[in-house]
């Protein structure tokens, strides 16, 4: 990982993403997920994400309404338990190389994503971290999902940082410079494993207040113990 807090110096591939006619489709959450499942399921090659947001929420996953009950020690033991279906998962399907972006101190949310990131490296799917100073020239970063120089989806999320849909984009002009500049940060990022063990596993347990609570819309579309 070269020096942190230095720009990453590219022409910005991500703002074509953002214009209206840049191949898109755009699909509800069922929809979403049914061409990502059929997508993931025929890809030869390993895909690619690129993570940008700070705070997301995932009322579906027992682990992460654990952390938001303010039970952490159950909401690592949630996430432990995944181990092993994770490790299967990845055995029949390409594994995910991630790219997550981090600004420090980390939120309650990143604070539990990490572990999750950390265990799914662990069963075979890699994950980089990249400082939020290195990719502030490239602001807004999109949520993407890459699977080939010629598909990808931009995953979008609401107000709450719930998710709302996708994005799928098959114009190779957008996607392959995308899938370039994530590969290069992937390159230049951190194991998720190293971070983890210096910035985050020292932490004291996050703190979730009444307010960050009540934000929470009572919601979710897919009940599952990871996500890809």
């Amino acid at each position: 990982m070269t020096e942190q807090g230095t720009p990453v110096r590219l022409t910005n591939p991500f703002v074509a993403v953002a214009v209206a006619d840049a191949g898109g489709l755009v699909l509800d959450v069922p929809e979403y997920q049914a061409g990502f499942d059929r997508d993931h399921a025929a890809c030869v090659e390993p895909m690619w994400k690129l993570e940008r947001a700070q705070d997301f929420y995932e009322p579906d996953v027992a682990s992460w309404r654990a952390m938001m009950d303010g039970d952490w020690e159950r909401s690592l033991a949630l996430i432990e338990r995944v181990a092993g279906p994770l490790a299967d998962y990845f055995l029949r399907r390409q594994p995910v190389r991630r790219v997550r972006v981090v600004e420090l101190p980390v939120t309650a949310y990143l604070q539990w994503e990490m572990h999750v990131l950390a265990l799914r490296a662990a069963a075979g799917s890699p994950c980089r971290v990249v400082p939020g100073a290195r990719v502030a020239a490239l602001d807004p970063v999109p949520e993407l999902v890459i699977f080939s120089p010629s598909l990808m989806y931009e995953v979008l999320y609401d107000e709450y940082g719930g998710g709302r849909g996708g994005r799928r984009i098959t114009d190779p002009a957008v996607v392959t410079p995308c899938l370039r500049a994530v590969q290069g940060l992937f390159e230049e990022g951190e194991d998720v494993r190293d971070f983890h063990a210096r910035e985050i596993v020292p932490l004291p347990p996050p703190v979730v207040t009444d307010e960050m609570r009540a934000a929470v819309p009572r919601y979710g579309h897919r009940t599952e113990e990871f996500r890809v």
